[in-house]
């Protein structure tokens, strides 16, 4: 069966069948114990008594004790009410009395008794299943004890045997009880799994049904299964998060590539316009060397954006950052040198809060945090305003470095805050400030930052933006 159902129903059907067939076969092996135990405990008891009664009858009134009414009559009794038969016989095995109820009669008086039984009788007992060599028309069960004086002497012998019949009948009475419940309980279990498997598997349908849809290219799917709480309802929660995952960046995938296509769009309409003007005319002579200049800045402005999309699917391929050791301070200085140029140009004074005594050790990727450092500078140097203050500073609290860089400049909106690090995202003023930007800046920042497993943060207020990340330390 491949279908969850079948299977649920044939484990659940063949466990209660295993059940019943291993508590049945355990109940009947004890009941045929039992009842045989129990019947032949009985029969020995009577034995017994017999036995006893015979014994004390003979010292009483002789050895013809067996031919009188009243010995007769209570052997009779006893067999009548035990559904027993009796039969007393001389030590030689001849059989003197044997009682009437039942199918036997009197004629099994003054039968000879089996030697072999006999032999065992009055050495002893006798205790089994028999039919004393045809005697009886079918096996019985047998109890034969000898019937001795005070002294020990032998006086005759004394049988008392049972029909297995009945215990026939008790087998059958079990057997058409086990059948009869155990297709009571396999017909319950099977509405039971039939239920619980269609509510189990109605949503894992669901769920292979939206499966299909996304595969089709349809990521508004959902699946809702209710308010289950089981493992059922937890894969439908897991499936929807993977749809709202999925549908978020096949979003942002969509816009990415529509971001891209406006960037390179945009150059590279300016450059075929101007080289066009210029090779047809369009352009004077004396304006060729402004547009040429045009056209070598947005060709580098292209470069940039190729090489950066390079770079940020680099990152986005490596698995994780290396891991070495490296001085923070000294990396967010040597950063800096390097845009010493542009801080010059716009006059900006250098506020370092940086710790002179001792370095500041930390892990990570060297490389990678040096570009963090980079890019976050030069965007700080870019928005800053001229002769304003380029602040940045290291503090150490607990496991963790923190990098501080702000500039004073043009407050970020609120509602810009969020949206900084998002690939190719500008502001409008951002746009006009920023001509030679490409708008991957920051997001290669928290991309770095995020293979790391760091956070930054971007505030501004009253003028003064900051950037603000973490690193772990050495």
């Amino acid at each position: 069966m491949k279908t969850m159902y079948g299977r649920q129903f044939a484990t659940m059907v063949g466990m209660v069948l295993l059940s019943f067939l291993m508590l049945g076969a355990s109940f009947a092996t004890l009941s045929y114990q039992y009842t045989i135990r129990e019947k032949k405990d009985t029969l020995e008891r009577n034995a017994r008594y017999i036995a006893q009664f015979t014994s004390d009858s003979v010292q009483s009134g002789g050895e013809l004790v067996w031919q009188t009414s009243a010995f007769q009559n209570y052997l009779n009794s006893v067999a009548l009410v035990s559904d027993t038969h009796i039969m007393v016989a001389t030590p030689e095995g001849v059989v003197v009395y044997a009682t009437i109820a039942g199918d036997f009669q009197p004629a099994l008086q003054y039968v000879s008794l089996p030697q072999q039984t006999v032999e065992v009788i009055t050495g002893g007992s006798y205790l089994g299943m028999t039919t004393l060599d045809g005697l009886y028309g079918e096996p019985r069960y047998l109890v034969g004890l000898p019937v001795t004086n005070t002294i020990g002497q032998l006086q005759g012998l004394v049988l008392v045997s049972s029909s297995a019949s009945n215990i026939s009948g008790v087998w059958r009475d079990l057997f058409s009880i086990l059948l009869v419940t155990t297709l009571a309980v396999v017909l319950i279990a099977a509405i039971i799994s039939s239920v619980t498997s269609m509510h189990m598997a109605q949503p894992i349908k669901e769920i292979a049904a939206a499966a299909r849809q996304f595969g089709l290219g349809q990521l508004d799917v959902r699946v809702n299964v209710g308010f289950r709480r089981d493992e059922v309802g937890e894969l439908a929660d897991a499936f929807n998060a993977m749809a709202d995952s999925l549908s978020k960046s096949e979003q942002r995938r969509t816009e990415f590539v529509a971001n891209v296509s406006h960037e390179l769009k945009t150059p590279m309409t300016t450059i075929a316009g101007f080289a066009d003007g210029i090779l047809d005319g369009t352009i004077p002579p004396d304006q060729e060397r402004h547009y040429l200049q045009i056209i070598s800045s947005e060709t580098r402005r292209l470069s940039r954006l190729v090489r950066s999309m390079l770079d940020l699917s680099r990152l986005q391929s490596d698995e994780r950052a290396a891991q070495q050791q490296f001085d923070i301070c000294e990396t967010l200085v040597r950063a800096l040198l390097t845009l010493e140029s542009k801080v010059t140009a716009k006059n900006l004074e250098v506020d370092a809060q940086l710790p002179e005594d001792e370095p500041i050790p930390v892990w990570g990727d060297q490389d990678a945090i040096t570009q963090v450092c980079y890019n976050l500078l030069d965007n700080a140097i870019k928005f800053s305003k001229e002769g304003g203050v380029l602040g940045l500073g290291v503090t150490v609290k607990g496991p963790k470095a923190t990098v501080t860089i702000s500039n004073q400049g043009e407050t970020i909106p609120p509602e810009e805050q969020s949206l900084i690090f998002d690939r190719f995202h500008k502001t409008d003023h951002s746009r006009s400030a920023d001509r030679d930007g490409v708008g991957l800046g920051l997001y290669i920042v928290k991309t770095i930052l995020n293979s790391h497993k760091e956070n930054i943060i971007c505030t501004s207020q009253d003028g003064v933006t900051k950037f603000i990340f973490t690193l772990t330390r050495a």
